[in-house]
């Protein structure tokens, strides 16, 4: 699904979010800064735009990008030619443990077999003290968010959908993907469990998304 709707993927999230799903990214770029120094992986990276801006931000240091569907990353490429990318199960990650100093995800924890094996495999791959920071549509807690959410996500998504993309299925999946997941505190309470240490989290834009940031102990 993701790999059909590739060509368009990038301009339908500037669409939708008025372009300001990359000032999230950036916002999660910056929790990104006080990770200790040293290899960066993304999960779930999709057309490449957090890996891009980890480029941008830590020139010097090595950019993993991981995701299943590989014509996302092929499509994403020319925005960061010098990230490594793996196709790959996040959930079963081709690494040895302690091989980052931060990973990043950004709108792609939904879209795992399990979020659990999602974040012991982070917490796996992770050196003591390396950093997790999550950017995700998280159910809405706040009643705004949720009035939000059903008004503009629910319908506006899917319709641009059918308007740019020509196919109205994969935005009427991320609106089903966002009402099955968990609310932030819940997924902050599931890193806890996990073995991850400070973990908080914020909302962005009244709820519809979220930042969560973890640390390994």
């Amino acid at each position: 699904m993701f790999d059909r709707i590739a060509p368009r993927y990038d301009l339908m999230n500037r669409l939708v979010s008025g372009g300001l799903d990359q000032r999230w990214r950036r916002r999660a770029i910056a929790e990104v800064a006080h990770a200790p120094r040293g290899a960066h992986l993304d999960l779930c990276a999709g057309t490449l735009d957090l890996a891009a801006m980890l480029v941008r931000a830590f020139p010097a240091e090595r950019v993993v990008a991981v995701d299943m569907a590989e014509e996302m990353m092929r499509v994403g490429r020319r925005k960061a030619p010098s990230v490594e990318t793996v196709v790959a199960d996040v959930c079963a990650l081709p690494f040895p443990d302690g091989t980052f100093a931060a990973a990043t995800c950004g709108f792609g924890v939904r879209n795992v077999s399990s979020v659990d094996a999602f974040a012991r495999e982070a917490l796996r791959v992770l050196e003591p003290g390396g950093r997790l920071v999550v950017l995700e549509a998280f159910y809405p807690e706040r009643r705004l968010g949720a009035l939000l959410h059903r008004a503009y996500v629910g319908h506006v998504f899917p319709a641009l959908g059918a308007l740019v993309v020509h196919d109205r299925a994969p935005y009427d999946y991320f609106v089903k993907s966002v009402g099955a997941f968990l609310p932030r505190s819940d997924f902050e309470r599931l890193l806890q469990n996990t073995g991850f240490r400070s973990v908080r989290g914020y909302d962005v834009f009244l709820g519809l998304a979220g930042i969560v940031v973890g640390e390994k102990g």
